[in-house]
C-alpha cells in the first residue's frame, strides 16, 4: 500500500490535461444508456469493457487532479497497522494506541498486533475535523460576545 507520504500533487500540465479530460468524460458519461461501456486505447487499439461506475470514479479522480489535489484509492475494507493509522491521523503511534484502548476507534487484534479498518481511521479523522471546526466557531462567538471584534 502506498502511504500518504508517497502521494504527490499533480503538476500544472497534469492539472490542465485532467481538466480537459474531465469535461469530455462527464459529457460522454451523461450520454451513456447502459451500465457498461467499451473504450479503446488509441495507441494500442485495445478495447476494454468497463462498468459505468468505474468511469464515474475516473471522473472524480480527474476532477480532483484538475483542482491540484493528490489522489489515493484505498478499498474501504482495507485494514491498516497502528503505524499507518497514526500517519494518516498525523499523531504518534502510542497516542493512536491510547485512542484504540479508550474505544474511540474500533480495531481487531491478530495475535499481538492491532489492525484498524481504513474507513474507521478516515471516519475518526473527519469527526475530529468537524469538532475542531465547531470549537473554532464557539471561540469566535465567545470573542464576539466579549466585544473583542468591535472597532
Amino acid at each position: 500500500m502506498v502511504t500518504t507520504n508517497d502521494i504527490k500533487r499533480p503538476n500544472k500540465q497534469e492539472r490542465k490535461l485532467a481538466e480537459a479530460s474531465y469535461t469530455s468524460l462527464i459529457s460522454s458519461i451523461e450520454q451513456l444508456k447502459t451500465d457498461q461501456v467499451e473504450i479503446e486505447i488509441e495507441e494500442t487499439r485495445e478495447k476494454i469493457v468497463l462498468p459505468k461506475k468505474a468511469l464515474n470514479l475516473l471522473g472524480e479522480i480527474l476532477k480532483a487532479m484538475s483542482q491540484g489535489k493528490p489522489i489515493s484509492i484505498v478499498p474501504l475494507a482495507t485494514e491498516v497497522t497502528t503505524q499507518s493509522a497514526a500517519e494518516l491521523l498525523g499523531c504518534s503511534r502510542p497516542y493512536l494506541v491510547k485512542l484504540l484502548e479508550e474505544g474511540k476507534i474500533e480495531y481487531t487484534k491478530i495475535g499481538k498486533h492491532r489492525r484498524i479498518k481504513y474507513e474507521d481511521v478516515i471516519d475518526y479523522k473527519q469527526k475530529m475535523k468537524e469538532e475542531q471546526k465547531q470549537r473554532l466557531i464557539d471561540m469566535m462567538h465567545a470573542d464576539e460576545d466579549l466585544g473583542l471584534y468591535d472597532s
